[in-house]
């Protein structure tokens, strides 16, 4: 019998984070304040506790998990591994497909493996109130969870066409004991300036960054947490490749293909970081793949340049790909990848050639969903469809060339509150949208440092 599900014992969950910047062939770009000189750690005080700032610029390879988080993680964690053979078995293909499942946490994805220790480290630097944003309501959710796990306060701002097609992510966040506010709302001076130019604004993740930066850069009492793009954030989550390297090896299995769907980076960077390493370190032949939307091509027609990470020009300026602080998303359903930017450490990563980035269109990313859900069982959420997708282009291609091949996604969350999308996918009323390359040429005249 084939082994489908391959157990890691709660004893081998790992107690270090992985941190890349120890092994990046270039160090990467300083953070930048609007007068261009970069950006002290004392600035970045007034929004974040000391610890975290220490990591975002640490080079240390290793980062000791602390004991307060790792017994939460213990709640789910280490996350189960399968093999989609029912998947492989429909798709006729000679390809291995294997998939971690963090939707197994209780927010039904990755983001608590950050949201946990975020909470833990503010905790202990006396906070009591966070404000975030969140896109899809995944990020939301988990650092609702964690607040009400560490005993703090939490805001969230979530982008408005996720909060009126998502209501029950809202809900979800306040059992949790969190408000969630629609953004843009009038609750900041930003969200009213939105709203007084466009008062039917269906909201970005970059404008909900600027509504949670302002709230906490002006309350003494508040910091701001991010669940994704920022360096420690994708630390927190390498928990999740590290997991997948010993249970593949006790199994004598390396992947040929590791695949993560990308917005900001976060759930990507956390099963493909370790493999990364892997690749810098002892030249390993692994392929590593970024999936983003068509409709938000950050990677794929974006630029490698400066860039503030959000709408308003509050938060600091970053080296990364980016479409333009600007740039308006379309209101698609993979809510969590609606993001004028990428992470600065897989910006990086892709300029260096150590990451391949490509883009699919939403109903074929919900056809690929679709069809793991009736073979594996699972319905993934809208964001992991394009690593399904992905997954199954390669397992395709393997079969077209006749060869064997690993290939190994994250299945970053489960789709059990995003029914409606599936629902118009299923009734015919999902279209593809393409942003248009005008509309990225014009966002792009707004970067901060243009030549």
């Amino acid at each position: 019998m084939e082994i489908q599900k391959i157990d890691l014992a709660q004893k081998d969950m790992p107690r270090k984070w992985y941190n890349i910047q120890a092994d990046l062939p270039k160090p990467l770009d300083p953070p930048l304040a609007p007068d261009g000189k970069p950006v002290t750690p004392e600035q970045l005080g007034a929004i974040f506790p000391m610890s975290l700032i220490a990591q975002e610029v640490s080079t240390e390879r290793w980062i000791d998990i602390p004991e307060p988080v790792l017994d939460v993680y213990a709640r789910w964690r280490p996350a189960p591994l399968f093999r989609a053979i029912h998947l492989e078995k429909a798709l006729g293909t000679p390809a291995k497909i294997y998939y971690k499942y963090e939707g197994a946490s209780p927010a039904g994805s990755h983001k608590p493996n950050t949201s946990v220790a975020q909470a833990y480290y503010n905790a202990q630097a006396g906070i009591k109130r966070i404000t975030t944003e969140t896109g899809a309501g995944q990020w939301g959710s988990a650092l609702a969870l964690a607040g009400a796990l560490f005993g703090i306060e939490v805001r969230v701002y979530m982008v408005r066409v996720s909060y009126d097609s998502k209501p029950y992510r809202k809900m979800l966040m306040n059992t949790w004991g969190a408000e969630c506010i629609p953004s843009p709302s009038n609750m900041t001076e930003y969200g009213k300036k939105v709203l007084a130019a466009d008062p039917n604004s269906p909201g970005s993740l970059g404008m909900a960054i600027s509504e949670a930066v302002e709230e906490a850069a002006t309350r003494k009492d508040t910091n701001y947490s991010l669940g994704s793009v920022l360096n420690h954030v994708l630390m927190h989550q390498t928990i999740i490749g590290l997991e997948c390297k010993e249970q593949l090896k006790s199994i004598n299995v390396y992947p040929d293909v590791v695949i993560g769907c990308v917005g900001g980076g976060s759930n990507f960077a956390g099963i493909a970081f370790p493999y990364v390493h892997d690749k810098i370190t002892e030249n390993k032949k692994v392929d590593i793949v970024a999936v983003e939307p068509r409709s938000c091509p950050t990677i794929t027609k974006g630029v490698y340049e400066y860039d503030f990470g959000d709408t308003a020009g509050m938060a600091p300026i970053v080296k990364m790909y980016t479409l333009g602080h600007t740039f308006m998303p379309p209101a698609i359903h993979a809510g969590g990848l609606r993001y004028h930017g990428m992470a600065p450490l897989v910006s990086a990563l892709v300029d260096q050639k150590f990451i391949e980035a490509r883009s699919y269109h939403q109903t074929e990313v919900f056809e690929a969903g679709v069809m793991f859900a009736r073979t594996e069982g699972i319905v993934p959420a809208p964001e992991t469809c394009h690593a399904v997708r992905a997954a199954i282009h390669e397992a395709q291609k393997a079969k077209e060339e006749g060869k064997e091949k690993t290939i190994l996604f994250n299945f970053s969350g489960h789709g059990f509150f995003d029914l409606s999308s599936y629902d118009k996918y299923l009734t015919g009323h999902l279209e593809d949208y393409e942003y248009p390359e005008s509309a990225i040429k014009e966002a792009l005249q707004h970067l901060p440092f243009k030549k």
